[in-house]
């Protein structure tokens, strides 16, 4: 049986390696040099590189959604819009290693899966988060996820003030919340 942290720390490594020099720099050697392990460790647990950039693109999904409030209890709209301006500053690495991947998905079909289940576990929480406050609304999901989807790029090439953004998403959210 394997270590699940030893794993863990080499889909971290991946994940450093990838957000600091996109995918032509992933290499077994690179991950394990990261992770202070042997190279030969990365193909024990992994065996392909397809399969290392697809474990580790699930578990930065996985972990960015866990660090987010977006798998969180909603009471409130704010609640919902709570740690959306700083998620790029707390998970950098973890934002540019999916940004890396779904730019490399155009030139690279493989990697299509990973995208398709990237794009959906955000759908999904945002749909189970407005159903929490009481809505229903598949475009609303999809005209947040892409505006949440872009503030979080946008903060990570070019951080600054996106509080009136967000403010704006609380509007439409409240407005949502009222409609009948």
């Amino acid at each position: 049986m394997t270590d699940p942290s030893g794993r863990e720390a080499l889909l971290r490594a991946t994940i450093v390696v990838v957000a600091n020099g996109g995918l032509r720099a992933l290499t077994y050697r690179a991950v394990a040099a990261e992770a202070g392990v042997s190279h030969g460790l990365v193909r024990h647990h992994f065996g392909t590189r397809d399969r290392l950039v697809a474990e580790a693109m699930d578990f930065a999904i996985s972990e960015s959604l866990r660090r987010s409030n977006m798998l969180d209890p909603l009471e409130t709209v704010a609640d919902f819009a709570r740690g959306i301006e700083t998620l790029s500053e707390r998970e950098s690495e973890i934002q540019a290693f999916q940004y890396e991947l779904l730019l490399e998905s155009r030139r690279r079909p493989e990697l299509k899966p990973a995208v398709e289940r990237h794009y959906e576990a955000y759908r999904s929480a945002i749909t189970m988060q407005l159903r929490q406050l009481g809505v229903n609304d598949p475009a609303l999901v999809e005209v947040l996820w892409f505006a949440l989807d872009a503030i979080v790029f946008k903060q990570l090439v070019y951080p600054s003030d996106v509080g009136a953004a967000v403010d704006r998403l609380r509007l439409l959210i409240v407005t949502a919340t009222h409609a009948d």
